[in-house]
């Protein structure tokens, strides 16, 4: 997840235009059943470095109460299950450390001797790497390469190194690897992040994209990335990829569910061309989870009441989920601020939240294993 842009949330209570501005009064629904998720991950977390330890892990989850696991299966240019895909494509079937297991198949069998769902979490989405001039993918097909106005490698401020989600191949590629996980295994839902499907506002300058811009639009890219038909256009664009892989996944398992876990409103779409409410409206996925990663209730509730207004239709509002951030490196969110984080969640009509990330459960076993399993 972005835990590294955590710094930048004040910016997202404050960036609204009138563009994006909420049109529709908060509705609270009757709250159903919802999800109580986690995301777990192979960085910062040894949750996924043995059996041993994702026997514990989904050990504390189900004292934790629990009902989803999403865990990492795709970042830092490597998968985390065998991928028949990356061998072939780049000699690689396995994140190095992982020879000779599955971790993927390792969770789904633990979590769900325990009935609890599992996700396959494609954290790293269209970037292809990090701080690697985007390391085997982009070495063998720089024509993958997103590229800004000065005909660089997309790099966003925070290290990532970027694919061209509008690039059918890079798509296709994405889609092969989603695909493979659910036709290959039983898991419970797939799910992209804000950087799946998502491209940095300063992307789109390739060859590739320019032209086709050019072809639809009569013209070439403006140089200015923030011109509102441009951010449109791109935004469109990736939007479509996302109600093509739905209809994929569907095919393939119509019970798997698709959900995403973009950054807030508007500032997603302002900043990674991500228009979660249109995906919703679209029924492009299953639920969305908004990362509302912040550090005090006022700025928290603030944050998930402009969400809910941006629900589109008040019906999806069942299915508009929390991302809560409870542990970032050196940070620790108290018991006392988790339990309210999610009272907030419910009095404005959110039946469930994801928790970011799994150690954070450790830190908080009190409320966690007291509490929460009631909420």
């Amino acid at each position: 997840m972005r835990k590294f842009l955590i710094f930048l949330s004040a910016l997202v209570v404050a960036c609204s235009s009138n563009d994006y501005a909420p049109v529709q009064p908060i509705t609270k629904p009757t709250i159903g059943k919802g999800i109580k998720g986690v995301w777990v991950t192979n960085v910062a977390s040894p949750a996924l470095s043995s059996v041993a330890n994702i026997k514990e892990t989904v050990r504390i989850c189900k004292l934790s109460g629990i009902t989803d696991i999403f865990t990492v299966v795709w970042n830092k240019g490597r998968t985390l299950y065998p991928s028949a895909v990356m061998n072939t494509e780049f000699g690689k079937p396995i994140m190095e450390g992982y020879e000779g297991r599955d971790p993927l198949l390792e969770m789904i069998t633990e979590a769900h001797k325990e009935g609890i769902k599992v996700h396959a979490w494609f954290e790293y989405g269209f970037a292809a790497s990090n701080s690697k001039q985007g390391g085997d993918i982009i070495a063998k097909y720089p024509s993958w390469a997103a590229k800004d106005k000065n005909g660089a490698l997309l790099t966003s401020s925070n290290g990532f190194e970027w694919m061209n989600g509008i690039n059918p191949e890079v798509q296709n590629f994405m889609k092969s690897l989603i695909l493979e996980v659910v036709k290959k295994y039983d898991v419970d839902g797939i799910q992209g992040d804000d950087r799946l499907p998502a491209m940095p506002i300063g992307g789109g300058y390739d060859d590739y994209t320019a032209k086709l811009y050019k072809t639809e639009k009569g013209t070439a890219p403006p140089v200015n990335e923030k011109d509102a038909v441009w951010i449109d256009w791109r935004t469109n664009k990736l939007t479509d990829f996302l109600g093509d892989l739905y209809k994929a996944v569907k095919a393939v398992k119509p019970n798997v569910t698709v959900s995403m876990a973009p950054s807030v409103h508007p500032w997603a779409k302002e900043n990674y061309l991500q228009d979660w409410p249109t995906w919703l409206d679209k029924k492009y996925c299953d639920y969305v989870i908004p990362q509302i990663y912040r550090y005090d209730l006022t700025a928290y509730t603030q944050t998930l009441k402009d969400q809910v207004r941006y629900v589109k239709n008040t019906a999806d509002l069942s299915k508009l989920y929390a991302g809560v951030l409870i542990q970032s490196g050196t940070y620790n969110a108290t018991n006392q601020f988790v339990e309210q984080m999610v009272n907030e969640n419910r009095n404005n009509g959110v039946s469930g939240e994801v928790f970011f990330f799994f150690e954070g459960l450790k830190f908080n076993s009190e409320y966690f294993t007291k509490t929460y399993p009631k909420k």
